[in-house]
């Protein structure tokens, strides 16, 4: 079984800090620090609702996935600022990632199993799309693929 991300983001501190790489280590740490953001909903004890951090248990890819999709959208913001292409810091946050559906992957999937005749509109179809797939697809990118829609 692959290791968790949560799982490889350790392993990889560590043989980043024992190869003394601080950039890597930096990124790792940085990605990290964002875990305590993840909250889950708890009632308290008079009925009032409220959140709690999630246990490191609890973190799921998906949770971690989306902390490293927020943190390249806000140096994507950066670099553009700065008018610049890419950084070492961009390029270690994306290998996290997982590979991106491609248009022509997306388009196929779209073709093979959407029917546009049980929607209103194209664009309702767009959380079917999302739900299969999931964090690889751009949102964008499908936005744009369903208002062309032939």
């Amino acid at each position: 079984m692959p290791l968790s991300l949560q799982a490889k983001l350790k392993e990889d501190l560590k043989a980043a800090m024992r190869d003394k790489n601080e950039t890597l280590r930096n990124t790792i740490r940085q990605v990290m620090a964002e875990f305590f953001r993840l909250t889950v909903p708890v009632t308290l004890e008079g009925g009032k609702p409220s959140t709690r951090p999630k246990k490191p248990e609890e973190i799921t890819n998906d949770d971690i996935i989306g902390i490293i999709q927020s943190l390249v959208k806000s140096e994507h913001i950066v670099l553009a600022a700065r008018q610049e292409a890419s950084s070492d810091y961009l390029r270690m946050l994306e290998a996290y990632l997982p590979r991106q559906a491609t248009r022509d992957e997306v388009v196929a999937w779209v073709r093979d199993n959407v029917d546009f005749s049980k929607f209103k509109n194209r664009m309702q179809a767009m959380g079917v799309v999302m739900k299969h797939f999931g964090r690889s697809a751009d949102g964008k990118m499908v936005n744009h693929i369903l208002q062309d829609w032939q």
